[in-house]
């Protein structure tokens, strides 16, 4: 990647994410980023757009959760600095990947990087998907008891990643597969994943 950009993106766009709530900072783009790269090895795509995709993918957050993926596909096509290294359809195409990968969408994106940020921003490991669960509902829910914080996040992980969820997989990786079916298992013994949500919410309680 050209540096000119990659210094771009990381002073202008990812240092933006340390305005959202815990579960959307820096940390986060580093690692969707570095997913992102990984299952784009087994596809034939231009990496610098995977890369550039997967900094503004969440960046719609700045006006509002609910229509992040739309604010931010917005956000990157209205961003004049892109059209130095990308032509209009290269654009347009990563405007329709950020648009296509929110986890509540029904449809499969409609293009391949659509899918790869789809699946890199799932990142489906059980103790991350606790952990951010559980930052969420300190940002959003600031006034819940304890019980209240516990239910909310076990309804939520079922309502998402249960087996009858509404989070669909739109590329096959060995990663997210197997860190649903441990999240279904868990899912069997309820209290024991509210036990372990109450863990997380304890150790997150004192730096609130």
């Amino acid at each position: 990647m050209d540096d000119v950009l990659k210094k771009y993106l990381e002073e202008n766009i990812i240092n933006l994410y340390q305005q959202f709530d815990l579960a959307h900072q820096k940390d986060h783009v580093y690692k969707v980023i570095e997913h992102s790269l990984e299952i784009a090895k087994d596809y034939e795509v231009n990496l610098d757009m995977v890369y550039v995709i997967a900094c503004y993918h969440d960046i719609g957050m700045k006006f509002g959760r609910n229509d992040h993926h739309l604010t931010g596909g917005q956000f990157l096509y209205d961003d004049s600095f892109l059209k130095q290294f990308f032509n209009e359809n290269e654009i347009l195409m990563m405007k329709e990947a950020i648009e296509d990968h929110r986890a509540s969408r029904q449809e499969a994106p409609r293009n391949i990087y659509g899918k790869i940020i789809a699946e890199a921003d799932r990142d489906i490991e059980p103790n991350t998907i606790i952990l951010r669960t559980v930052q969420f509902g300190f940002k959003h829910y600031p006034d819940l008891s304890e019980d209240e914080h516990l239910q909310r996040a076990f309804d939520h992980i079922k309502e998402k990643y249960g087996p009858d969820g509404y989070l669909n997989l739109w590329l096959e990786t060995k990663k997210n597969r197997e860190g649903l079916n441990t999240i279904h298992a868990l899912l069997l013994e309820p209290s024991k994943l509210k036990d372990i949500i109450r863990v997380y919410y304890r150790n997150n309680k004192i730096n609130q």
